[in-house]
């Protein structure tokens, strides 16, 4: 199993990944029973939202190079989180990497604590962020995305708040985690004060566009994003990775 027991508390159902071997990467398990566990909650009247968290420190590390998902169930994800007719919260107090920013910005809300790292590293792999843009650069600072995209720099959770990437920068360097859970508490108040017609109506307002980017989009960032994969650069960037050195094209 790669996601911990669902918890459900006044209308409120936490998903928590669990797969520390892997630091939450995201692999083919994680992301069918990801899949699998949000059509559940689409179906269930009792929830009210979702809130998506994580075990550990990393929320999570990206695609699991050695047993990654096919790029179009992963894509099917994210847009399942998008157009899940009630809002997706992420919740994070660890680190973020590559596709792990895809999976956190197809969330409507999304609180980082202190401890929170992001970086966009496909680049420094061969690869490029193909797929994840669907859901990121509707959301993104354009300028913003230029520099990360391109550089794989390291940022942290006030940074990630300026650029659109998450909602709430919670606590500073050193807090407590729990800094999280009270900037949440307002915000799920507010979920739990509204109705689910409401919900419904106003998510599907505010997600428009993101889907719009999916649906023109998608099959081209697929394609893209498997001929990336299938390159001797990348080969040479995740092995690299895998073995823990620089690839050749380092400076």
């Amino acid at each position: 199993m790669t996601l911990a027991p669902t918890v459900h508390h006044r209308g409120i159902t936490t998903l928590t990944l669990d797969s520390p071997a892997n630091r939450n990467a995201l692999s083919a398990a994680l992301v069918g029973e990801l899949s699998e566990a949000l059509a559940g909650c689409a179906e269930d009247d009792t929830v009210r939202a979702v809130v998506l968290t994580h075990t550990g420190t990393t929320f999570c590390a990206g695609a699991d190079l050695t047993a990654p998902p096919e790029p179009a169930a992963f894509v099917a994800l994210m847009r399942a989180v998008v157009a899940l007719p009630k809002p997706v919260v992420a919740r994070v107090t660890g680190h973020v990497r590559a596709g792990g920013l895809g999976l956190l910005g197809a969330c409507d809300i999304s609180a980082a604590g202190p401890d929170a790292t992001f970086a966009l590293t496909e680049s420094r792999l061969g690869l490029a962020p193909a797929v994840i843009s669907l859901p990121l650069l509707p959301r993104l600072d354009p300028r913003a995305a230029s520099r990360y995209y391109l550089t794989g720099e390291r940022f942290d959770a006030a940074e990630a708040a300026r650029i659109g990437l998450v909602t709430l920068a919670a606590g500073i360097p050193g807090a407590a985690a729990d800094d999280v859970d009270k900037a949440l508490v307002p915000v799920l108040d507010g979920l739990r004060r509204a109705s689910p017609q409401g919900l419904r109506a106003s998510k599907e307002l505010v997600t428009a566009s993101v889907l719009r980017s999916f649906d023109s989009h998608a099959e081209d960032l697929i394609a893209r994003s498997a001929a990336l994969f299938a390159s001797d650069a990348a080969r040479e960037g995740m092995t690299a990775f895998l073995e823990r050195r620089d690839p050749p094209w380092v400076l």
